[in-house]
């Protein structure tokens, strides 16, 4: 099957056109893909899905590849609230509810600030990428993710 149109915008794989794009979207385990009006974007990611981890996050790390990010897995739905303590790069924070819809997106958090963002109640999941590009791609509330983290059953696009 080919593409309409594939290109790549700012390191990360943007998709466009109605072709059978759903097909490159494997799940993995260190990969992350979204989907939304403005196409598909995928991203390498870490898991933090254990308290340890949760509470380490990306913390003093001096730069992250464009097509990175870090997602962060919760046991069942809550309210969750972030914070950027030690974190040294710019981010923005995608909470997501149990069937992987984007609920609300934090903007470009700012490094060191211990001003807690609240990404709302019933969340699951919380994605984090470098700060501005949930704007560069057109990533917006609405976006679906899929993730083997997703339960078959919760999840809109399912693995």
């Amino acid at each position: 099957m080919s593409l309409t149109r594939m290109t790549t915008f700012v390191g990360a794989a943007v998709i466009w056109g109605s072709c059978a794009a759903s097909a490159l979207a494997e799940c993995r385990t260190d990969t992350v893909w979204i989907r939304g009006d403005f196409g598909q974007a995928r991203f390498a990611v870490e898991i933090a899905d254990d308290p340890e981890e949760r509470a380490t996050g990306l913390m003093n790390r001096p730069s992250m590849p464009t097509s990175s990010g870090m997602l962060f897995v919760y046991p069942f739905p809550q309210s969750l609230s972030f914070w950027m303590r030690n974190t040294l790069i710019e981010l923005d924070m995608l909470f997501v509810d149990a069937g992987g819809t984007v609920r609300h997106i934090h903007r470009r958090a700012q490094p060191l600030d211990e001003t807690p963002i609240r990404g709302g109640t019933g969340l699951t999941h919380v994605l984090e990428i470098n700060g501005g590009l949930s704007d560069q791609l057109g990533i917006g509330v609405g976006a679906q993710l899929r993730h083997p983290s997703f339960e078959k059953g919760d999840a809109v696009w399912a693995c």
